[in-house]
């Protein structure tokens, strides 16, 4: 007959406190391996304590209930390997982009970040192989990076010579509500098939090259300058990207911001 644990021992055993295994009982993650019909106490064999102890150390890693049951109730080593797999694989992102922010507030307490200078351009209409598409703020990196992905594989086939840098255009909805449609473009030689004319306009425009996450540094040097000149106009924000150096490398750039503004005649 397996000897039986009571929850105390088990307790001692897992590192789980008595509440934890009473909510992880309840929500049907590790269940008793039997309940006294009278006092209703719980009792736990010795071949639970490998999978209570598996299940903290996944909680500890921020896992949700669900995943963990997944975990538990897979059919095989492999799948369950494929699960934490992919969770310490959203951990080490996660701990990336931590570290970012810290090295961008540590930037910001201690003052290093770059001077930044504002000047006011006139872009003219320019033909281009577009791509639109609704995006969300969460998923904005990806579609950048696969988008452009797709538009220099139509250069790179022929469709079209290169004029300018890549570029996007950001409606403020995409600001203010977090998603909208997004203008991704190449400057493409205008007898191009499939081009489009993207107009252009007036714009203060400022040169930013450092970290992506403190890149609202730019936007906000450029929202500073136009509003102090009474100048900021309506209409979409645009960025343009300026490869440091292999084309292929599409993170690697420099970013310009244009600000629309209105020119005092």
């Amino acid at each position: 007959m397996t000897e039986l644990l009571s929850i105390g021992d088990f307790s001692r055993m897992t590192f789980l406190s008595v509440k934890a295994l009473r909510h992880y009982h309840d929500v049907g993650l590790l269940e008793p391996a039997r309940i006294d019909p009278h006092s209703g106490y719980r009792y736990y064999v010795p071949g639970q304590v490998a999978d209570a102890q598996l299940i903290r150390r996944l909680r500890d890693l921020d896992m949700s209930v669900d995943a963990v049951r997944k975990v538990v109730t897979a059919p095989d080593p492999a799948a369950r390997d494929v699960i934490i797999a992919e969770h310490l694989d959203r951990m080490t992102e996660q701990l990336r982009r931590t570290q970012e922010t810290v090295d961008s507030l540590r930037r910001i307490l201690q003052d290093e970040q770059q001077e930044l200078a504002v000047e006011t351009i006139h872009e003219p209409t320019v033909h281009a192989l577009v791509v639109r598409e609704h995006v969300t703020g969460d998923t904005a990196m990806a579609w950048w990076i696969d988008t452009f992905t797709q538009l220099h594989r139509s250069l790179r086939v022929g469709r079209g010579r290169r004029t300018g840098p890549d570029g996007v255009i950001f409606p403020t909805e995409y600001f203010t509500e977090g998603a909208a449609e997004l203008v991704a473009y190449v400057p493409v030689d205008a007898h191009t098939r499939g081009a489009e004319q993207v107009p252009g306009g007036d714009f203060a425009v400022t040169t930013y090259d450092g970290p992506f996450i403190d890149l609202d540094r730019a936007y906000g040097v450029l929202g500073q300058s136009v509003t102090e000149r009474a100048m900021s106009g309506d209409g979409p924000v645009r960025e343009r990207y300026l490869p440091r150096g292999d084309e292929k490398d599409l993170i690697d750039h420099t970013t310009i911001v244009w600000w629309p503004v209105t020119t005092r005649s």
